[in-house]
């Protein structure tokens, strides 16, 4: 009895030895940790944030944050608060070079900077805004020129708020741009101002609190008044984007809001009409 007891016990302690050996050959792992940058926004003023490579997503911890990439740039995010007074937040910004840049996200009254430029170790000093290829070709002002005026094809997706509508009239391709018609139409005796026109792929369903995820197309050309909506008329342009589809269980959102109003509009487009874009004739 004493000899088995004898050999368990030795076995016993090989088998601590093996492990103990093991876990001394095993690498340490260790996670670095990325201190995000604290930035104020406001409610009538547009923040710049210049990254040193084109942005490839963007990730919004609250919809308080109005988030776009600028029209012909691929590197400059614009931002400003959706309301006033919201509560912290954060952002995230993904760039093409594997970066990741996070932002803890506060309101402020008067932000002390509505501009920042964040550089990388070994860079050299290039231009700030890097614009992308083929931004403005005369084809597509031509093109979207042509688009702008076209008789409408589609009665739907539209949106109406307080006498203000967004509507879709057409979807247009050639080469690898995709073209929308789009109807703004005032109804009411008050002027609309526009803040921001986007376009953004989303998730059909979103798990509640959990981040927002969207990914913004930025338009290479716009065709006709962006600015404002005059009481009492409407206006059709159109909107020349990168050719691109969209994901299953996603949809593009097209969105229009108002400047220091409440009258903001939302279309939804999903794949199966976007495919269906005509060809320019």
């Amino acid at each position: 009895m004493k000899k088995i007891s004898a050999v368990w016990l030795t076995g016993i302690l090989c088998i601590l030895t093996i492990f103990k050996g093991i876990g001394q050959t095993l690498p340490e792992t260790k996670a670095a940790l990325i201190e995000p940058f604290r930035l104020a926004i406001t409610y009538n003023k547009t923040t710049n944030l210049v990254f040193p490579y084109a942005i490839t997503g963007v990730d919004r911890g609250s919809r308080d944050i109005l988030a776009q990439k600028a029209i012909g740039a691929e590197n400059v995010l614009q931002i400003k608060a959706g309301k006033m007074g919201f509560t912290e937040t954060n952002l995230t910004v993904l760039t093409a070079d594997g970066g990741l840049y996070a932002y803890t996200v506060d309101y402020s009254d008067a932000p002390a900077n509505f501009s920042y430029v964040f550089k990388k170790a070994g860079i050299t000093d290039k231009p700030v805004a890097v614009f992308a290829k083929d931004a403005t070709t005369d084809v597509i002002r031509k093109e979207a020129d042509l688009v702008a005026v076209k008789e409408p094809t589609l009665k739907k997706p539209y949106d109406e708020n307080f006498d203000i509508t967004l509507s879709v009239k057409g979807i247009y391709a050639h080469a690898d741009v995709i073209y929308f018609q789009l109807l703004l139409k005032n109804s009411s005796s008050v002027g609309y101002d526009v803040q921001s026109l986007r376009f953004f792929i989303k998730d059909q369903k979103r798990v509640k609190r959990t981040a927002e995820q969207e990914v913004d197309l930025t338009p290479v050309y716009v065709s006709g008044n962006v600015a404002g909506i005059p009481a009492g008329s409407e206006q059709r342009i159109a909107v020349a984007l990168p050719k691109f589809t969209i994901p299953d269980k996603k949809y593009l959102d097209v969105e229009l809001m108002e400047k220091n109003g409440g009258r903001h509009l939302s279309v939804r487009i999903k794949n199966k009409l976007l495919v269906k874009a005509r060809p320019i004739q």
